[in-house]
């Protein structure tokens, strides 16, 4: 039993800190619920729609709570394997609902992939550019930022811009 609850806390921390930088994995948004639902087959289309899944999650957080807890998570479940697995008992229909989630993790699917065509290269490599357009990069090809983009005046000397400073010495010797 222990083990099954081990593999249950973490399939609820990983879609926990699913999509948000921010999140611990302690607690479960809403979105990340109804995903995990979806992924892990939990929604079926018969017995348990996404809306039965929505309904369940208000029902089961804190009035002014936007999220869950992995003991609500429970209950949730709970909740749901009534509904998803009538003909079974309570408590075998919990433990089916478990093994539908245990050891799943958020299914990345439609992500686009940078194409890399010869066209979209040739435009983007910054050694071809010329004229203007060639000052805002340094050497490696790393942007300069706002120094590339603006005459920044260098008011050093005496005369301003004058692009010779420190030479006057090697000039007499």
């Amino acid at each position: 039993m222990a083990g099954e609850i081990s593999a249950l806390e973490e399939a609820f921390r990983k879609f926990a800190i699913h999509g948000d930088t921010r999140a611990t994995g302690k607690e479960m948004h809403g979105k990340n619920w109804s995903k995990l639902c979806k992924d892990c087959h939990v929604i079926d289309g018969k017995n348990v729609t996404i809306t039965d899944v929505d309904i369940v999650f208000s029902k089961i957080k804190g009035k002014s709570s936007r999220t869950i807890t992995f003991e609500q998570f429970k209950e949730a479940l709970q909740e749901l394997s009534k509904k998803r697995f009538k003909d079974k008992s309570d408590e075998e229909a919990v433990q089916e609902i478990y093994k539908l989630i245990e050891g799943k993790a958020p299914i990345i699917s439609g992500v686009t992939k940078a194409i890399s065509s010869p066209t979209v290269s040739r435009l983007t490599d910054t050694t071809k550019f010329t004229g203007s357009h060639k000052e805002r990069f340094d050497p490696s090809g790393k942007g300069k930022g706002k120094a590339g983009r603006e005459d920044l005046v260098d008011a050093s000397g005496y005369v301003s811009g004058y692009k010779h400073a420190g030479t006057y010495d090697h000039k007499v010797q």
